[in-house]
């Protein structure tokens, strides 16, 4: 049987129109010729998420992104995944939205949980975001600008030190370090022909440290032995009977103070003496009649004695 050219064509176009519809419902994720276990995820945001994105477990694909819808009430995505059947997915299994390059194309990473029921054909799984790579630059980026602002800083500083004007400043601090480098030179010279020239007097005086260190060497020997001799004196002191000296001490007063006490109050001979006139006067007139009996007895000394050889010769 011979076929015509329009059914060739026909046929053609059939064959071109079903493959070209089967590679565009591939290239949306679709997989045509097997059957997948479907599961779904919601997620508030899903920028640089798009169709056929691959799901990933430890970086193998696993399956990929079937198809998105916006909830318009709630603004949330709910985003279906075509997973290969011969991999079990625990149910509670975590789908996170990541990113995977600088650019910001995202992929489903999934997480598997280590719960022992597995997740069946169409449940929905629990779901996270992470943020892209480019916002977890953001904090390397600030330090980098800050970073770049203390170069900026620096970079003037180093500008303003290569000013000429600060340059010709640098250039007699230089000048006036040498000044003073040379000035202290001179002066060192100076001490050192001046410590030359008295070095007899040095000498002198360095004998006569040594000279007084060994004087007070022999003072501290005689020093030792006085503080020895104290310490031996508090010694005879402490073991002596101070407390019985100071009490005999303390009766003497005692007695003193009593027998002063009498004499101011007139008892006894001295007390009388001291505070009765009339015995002041008996003494007084007692002592003048002595007197007056030894001017007579000088006067004449026969009335009172008389020496006779051959006897007492009569009146």
């Amino acid at each position: 049987m011979k076929i015509s050219n329009e059914t060739k064509i026909g046929i053609l176009t059939v064959v071109g129109l079903a493959i070209l519809i089967l590679g565009f419902s591939y290239l949306k994720g679709n997989d045509v010729f097997s059957s997948s276990n479907k599961f779904y995820a919601i997620y508030r945001n899903v920028e640089g998420l798009t169709l056929s994105k691959p799901i990933l477990v430890n970086g193998f694909q696993i399956g990929h992104v079937s198809n998105m819808t916006l909830q318009t009430e709630s603004g949330f995505t709910i985003v279906e995944f075509k997973v290969d059947p011969k991999y079990p997915i625990p149910a509670n299994t975590l789908a996170r939205l990541e990113s995977t390059d600088l650019l910001g194309s995202k992929a489903i990473i999934f997480e598997l949980g280590n719960s022992r029921e597995l997740a069946e054909n169409k449940d929905t799984l629990r779901a996270d975001i992470q943020g892209s790579l480019a916002q977890s630059l953001q904090p390397v980026q600030r330090k980098a600008e800050i970073l770049m602002d203390k170069v900026d800083s620096s970079l003037a500083a180093i500008n303003k030190i290569l000013n000429p004007e600060f340059q010709r400043n640098v250039d007699r601090s230089f000048l006036s370090i040498a000044n003073s480098l040379q000035t202290l030179e001179g002066t060192t010279k100076k001490i050192d022909r001046l410590v030359g020239a008295q070095s007899g007097h040095i000498d002198a005086i360095m004998s006569n440290a040594e000279a007084l260190t060994v004087s007070l060497r022999a003072s501290t020997g005689r020093l030792n032995t006085t503080t020895a001799n104290f310490e031996r004196l508090s010694t005879d002191l402490a073991n002596s009977n101070i407390k019985g000296t100071l009490d005999n001490a303390n009766k003497a007063m005692g007695d003193l103070q009593a027998t002063v006490a009498k004499i101011n109050s007139g008892q006894g001979s001295l007390g009388l003496l001291l505070n009765d006139n009339s015995m002041y006067n008996n003494l007084n007139s007692a002592s003048a009649n002595l007197n007056n009996l030894f001017i007579d007895l000088k006067a004449h000394p026969k009335r009172y004695v008389s020496f006779s050889v051959f006897g007492r010769k009569a009146d």
